[in-house]
């Protein structure tokens, strides 16, 4: 059973994941149709994302986000307060197990208002020789903070 303080851990995670995704207009105004060039700007923001993944460049992938960052994986509840908090060692470490690059396969809006749209995710990690290692599905929160889209937050069933 997790301690106690694991779970406040977990539970102000959840907090904030709240805060960030009600951020905005009102929820009466979510759609499944993001309004004129909401979808395609954060399509946008995620081929950049996936850009930086496989270029393995750390300060142009966290370019893609907004912070605090939040993301859920692996039954683990990680919050990037701020850009330069990663390391290349995320990309050593997927490196090791056979990975060297990444794709999206599919792309679905479920959700979209002004100037946020989640969108539920599928990608696959391949091996060099262009071999599918394995798929997942995310949900991906992004966000136009000003001028500028970035993701807010990411649920993976990827480790």
């Amino acid at each position: 059973m997790p301690s106690l303080a694991s779970r406040s851990r977990g539970l102000g995670a959840l907090a904030l994941i709240a805060t960030l995704s009600m951020s905005g207009p009102s929820p009466h105004a979510l759609s499944a149709q993001a309004p004129s060039g909401q979808r395609e700007a954060a399509l946008a923001t995620l081929d950049a994302f996936m850009a930086a993944f496989n270029a393995r460049d750390i300060d142009a992938f966290e370019a893609t986000f907004h912070f605090p960052h939040v993301r859920m994986a692996s039954g683990k509840v990680t919050v990037l307060p701020s850009a330069g908090t990663r390391s290349n060692a995320l990309f050593e470490a997927l490196a090791a197990t056979g990975w060297h690059h990444s794709a999206w396969l599919e792309r679905k809006v479920v959700q979209a208002g002004p100037g946020k749209v989640h969108l539920a995710v599928r990608f696959a990690r391949y091996d060099e020789a262009g071999h599918v290692l394995r798929e997942y599905e995310s949900l991906y929160i992004v966000e136009r903070r000003g001028d500028r889209w970035g993701i807010v937050a990411r649920s993976s069933y990827a480790p």
